[in-house]
């Protein structure tokens, strides 16, 4: 274990690297998902994802480094170029032949997140207007996200394999999705917040819910409430006849960040996580347990590229990325000291390889597998180390704006 000064140089090393690593990936057109190189190119990394340029807004607009604050927006507004006439925001657009590409169904993250970037690079201080500019677009996006909207739930509803972990089964009602749809209603002020706030926890979570007055609901809970394995964590989904208890980190940790769990189940969350050891010997492991090719909930696509077998990808593969929202929960919920020693090996994970900051690790050995020079890997260690650090969390809706020394001294 490093000592106190051997700590705070590779929490300040690791920053130096992340900065440095999205500003080589940053473009006119915005952040590339990875650094440029012939792997990436075959893989699209080198072209702007919704997802990674929206998370990579957060973590550019807290970095405190001028050009990355002033860079946070662009690929936000080359996605607005690009959105389609329905309102959809592409999954990815490539910067050199100006295409986008709208995966196969629905790709519904990337509305979602861009949405999120939207909002917070304009409240929180960094791109004032942004929203005012946008409007028409914003608009459209939140139109396409309604017309997905059940009407008694008030939750998003979904085909498998159509979000950020596009080779799952995850589909129906999923948690993943919804957490960032009840956190995009509260930044726009839409309608029924709170009914997506009670669903969500309804659905995801029957196990500690009053049963649902509606008979649909009722009936979705039944099969988790017999058969589910983990108790303590949120439902990966919830769909007619089947859901999902393999434990999502990823959509754990965005229910609590974007207000859909709070108080006592947010703790019983975080709880449940930590004794899973989802951050050893990295935060974090995408799932708890992973899905087995004899379980019911395989499906023969999870081997496509060898990626989602057990212990890799989405499938039980460490994500610095997901780490970074880890991290990020266990400070809202008030775990503080334990933030702080999972940020150090968050900055460990980075840092193999030579500070490859590779796109995930296989979730048994700690290989590191996927592209290098992942861009929202970087973008996900300043966002933690911002908040461990006791800035605002830019997911909080009630964060104050950024606080940055490059605005004080342009207005000195």
């Amino acid at each position: 274990m490093e000592n106190p000064t051997d700590e705070a140089d590779l929490l300040e090393t690791c920053r130096v690297h992340a900065v440095e690593l999205l500003k080589r990936n940053l473009t006119a057109a915005g952040v590339l998902a990875a650094t440029p190189c012939r792997k990436a190119e075959r893989r699209s990394y080198t072209t702007v994802f919704a997802r990674d340029a929206a998370i990579c807004a957060l973590g550019m607009a807290v970095s405190g480094d001028d050009e990355l604050e002033r860079g946070a927006a662009a690929g936000i507004e080359t996605l607005a170029e690009h959105q389609a006439p329905n309102g959809q925001i592409a999954k990815f657009v490539d910067p050199v032949t100006r295409e986008a590409d709208f995966w196969y169904v629905g790709c519904i993250d990337s509305t979602l997140w861009w949405l999120v970037a939207v909002d917070r690079l304009d409240r929180l201080g960094t791109h004032p207007g942004l929203r005012s500019r946008l409007r028409a677009r914003v608009e459209r996006a939140l139109g396409w996200l309604l017309a997905q909207e059940h009407q008694r739930f008030r939750l998003l509803q979904q085909n498998e394999a159509s979000d950020w972990a596009d080779i799952m089964p995850r589909s129906g009602f999923v948690l993943y999705t919804n957490a960032l749809w009840y956190l995009v209603k509260r930044l726009y002020g839409l309608e029924h917040a709170a009914e997506t706030r009670e669903s969500f926890n309804r659905l995801f979570h029957p196990f500690s819910a009053r049963p649902d007055s509606y008979r649909r609901g009722r009936l979705l809970a039944e099969f988790p409430l017999r058969g589910a394995r983990d108790r303590d964590l949120y439902l990966s989904f919830v769909n007619f006849s089947s859901y999902g208890d393999e434990g999502d980190v990823l959509g754990n940790v965005l229910a609590i960040l974007c207000g859909a769990a709070g108080g006592e189940r947010a703790s019983a969350t975080i709880d449940a996580l930590r004794t899973a050891a989802i951050n050893a010997p990295y935060p974090a492991r995408a799932v708890v347990r992973p899905i087995e090719r004899t379980s019911a909930a395989w499906r023969p696509y999870m081997a496509r590229h060898g990626q989602n077998l057990a212990w890799q990808y989405h499938n039980g593969g460490v994500w610095p990325m997901i780490g970074g929202f880890y991290i990020a929960a266990l400070a809202r919920a008030g775990y503080r000291e334990t933030a702080a020693a999972d940020l150090l090996a968050l900055a460990r994970a980075c840092a193999l390889d030579g500070w490859s900051f590779a796109e995930w690790l296989h979730g048994r050995t700690s290989e590191t597998r996927g592209m290098a020079g992942q861009s929202w890997n970087a973008a996900a260690y300043l966002l933690a180390e911002h908040i461990v650090r006791g800035g605002a969390d830019p997911l909080d809706v009630e964060a104050a704006p950024v606080a940055r020394a490059s605005a004080a001294a342009a207005l000195a």
